[in-house]
């Protein structure tokens, strides 16, 4: 075993080797915006001369200068002051928000915004990653605006072309062309947003600021711009009938006022998780399927985003998934086949779902002086809560693999789970090159919040042996 782990990490070298040679000669340069080439940028490898992921720079415009061109330097000199000069910054802002009494400043920013979604497609976003990004660092009106120019850009491509989880992301985010000429977009949306086209123009600018610094991310899937492009395990479609049934369980186990009941269910829904994920790894392995794991994005929100995405580091190594936490853009990537993924995805779900109804049941605490220790309490409560989970779900994967094992299947089985655990981590490798990794930070120091968390844990348990579930 260990010479064939120590070929393993061989192989793995050599192929970081080799992506790494690869992006010296292929990747482009870095922008100093990473706008494109709505704020002055040139191509990119696609060819598409309205996306910023190359080199070459827009020659400077002749003639008399539109209302494009006076946003877009508006927004060159917004980006060029410092975060820190506060009085500059704001001047910036004040001035490209007067540009949007202008007219023809409608279709100016959906221009503008276009080629910078663009861009920002093939440098990893989804509209998910965009809407959630603009309501974590803006406000709920910077998301309701973000969804609007996305789905304005979405225009240039067809439908059918788009892939199966990213049309689900465009509705998920209420992405629709809701206005009639694009003349009446900013008309409309102050409409909406009930407020004066400066302080619609202000957010736009805003919006449209931070868009533009967004780093770049790993591709989890093709751009819709890109044509064809290799499926991956986690492409979306078609949903599985025992998914649906799995998600059916979770609702009930999250409806229900009776912790009992939610235990069982609960404990049911995992059951079939580990279940369905045997099935289908010696499925693929029968058939000879050549599956690629993918990867999807999962909120970690404030506040407690330690302890949650704990949580879901322990839900994903059950169900033999990676993560990958990019605290400061306030998601983590969870990398693994598509069933897996799935199971992750609605059980992390629920279990939030489950944890946060605990919460609000236990209410609010206070010190002996009146002092609030809600905080204290909550956090935790929270990392109880994953502690226990983690044991948990642990468990209930091993006597899944144990009872497939003594049922005959056993010795393909384990080959199978060995080979797809290896791709899962060369995925990550692909995707995310060197990590970091480090002990976690966050600290349960409340006694009666770790009481409860795990006593929450417990009645969520996913306890349920096979023959008392079916």
């Amino acid at each position: 075993m260990q010479a064939v782990g120590k070929r393993n990490q061989e192989r793995r070298r050599a192929k970081k080797k080799q992506r790494d040679a690869q992006q010296r000669r292929g990747t482009p340069r870095e922008r100093p915006y990473g706008a494109g080439a709505a704020f002055g940028f040139g191509t990119c490898e696609c060819g598409d001369p309205l996306c910023p992921g190359g080199g070459g720079s827009v020659p400077p415009q002749r003639g008399p200068r539109t209302v494009s061109d006076l946003l877009d330097e508006a927004m060159v000199r917004l980006c060029a002051v410092p975060a820190r000069e506060t009085a500059r910054r704001e001047a910036a802002l004040e001035r490209a928000a007067a540009l949007f009494t202008k007219a023809g400043m409608s279709r100016a920013v959906l221009q503008s915004s276009g080629e910078v979604l663009h861009g920002l497609w093939h440098r990893g976003w989804q509209p998910a990653d965009v809407v959630r990004a603009a309501r974590r660092e803006l406000k709920a009106r910077h998301a309701r605006i973000a969804a609007d120019l996305i789905a304005a850009e979405h225009r240039a491509y067809p439908v059918a072309g788009l892939f199966g989880r990213w049309a689900g992301q465009l509705a998920d985010v209420s992405a629709e062309v809701w206005w009639g000429e694009d003349d009446a977009y900013l008309q409309g949306a102050a409409a909406r947003e009930k407020c004066e086209a400066r302080v619609l123009g202000r957010a736009v600018v805003e919006l449209l600021e931070l868009l533009s610094g967004l780093p770049e991310v790993p591709q989890l899937m093709p751009a819709p711009c890109e044509a064809g492009g290799a499926a991956v395990a986690s492409g979306g479609g078609a949903e599985v009938p025992l998914l649906a049934k799995i998600r059916a369980l979770l609702a009930k186990a999250e409806s229900t006022r009776f912790p009992e009941e939610a235990e069982a269910l609960t404990a049911k829904a995992q059951q079939l998780m580990a279940q369905h994920s045997i099935d289908a790894a010696l499925l693929a392995a029968e058939r000879g399927d050549r599956q690629v794991p993918g990867g999807v994005r999962v909120a970690v929100d404030s506040p407690y985003e330690e302890p949650k995405a704990i949580l879901l580091q322990a839900v994903a190594e059950a169900n033999r998934c990676r993560t990958v936490w990019s605290r400061h853009l306030g998601f983590s990537t969870v990398v693994g086949f598509a069933s897996d993924v799935e199971a992750v995805e609605l059980l992390y779900t629920s279990l939030l779902v489950q944890a946060q109804s605990a919460l609000q049941a236990a209410g609010a605490r206070t010190y002996g002086d009146g002092a609030s220790r809600t905080r204290s309490f909550r956090q935790s409560f929270l990392v109880a809560y994953a502690t226990r989970i983690d044991q948990r779900l642990g468990r209930v994967t091993e006597q899944a693999t144990e009872a497939a094992s003594d049922g005959g299947r056993g010795a393909a089985l384990l080959p199978v789970l060995a080979s797809r655990a290896e791709a899962v981590d060369d995925r990550v490798d692909e995707l995310f090159g060197e990590l970091s990794y480090q002990h976690s930070s966050v600290h349960a120091r409340d006694r009666e919040g770790w009481a409860h968390g795990t006593a929450a844990a417990d009645r969520a348990e996913l306890h349920g042996q096979a023959d008392a579930l079916r």
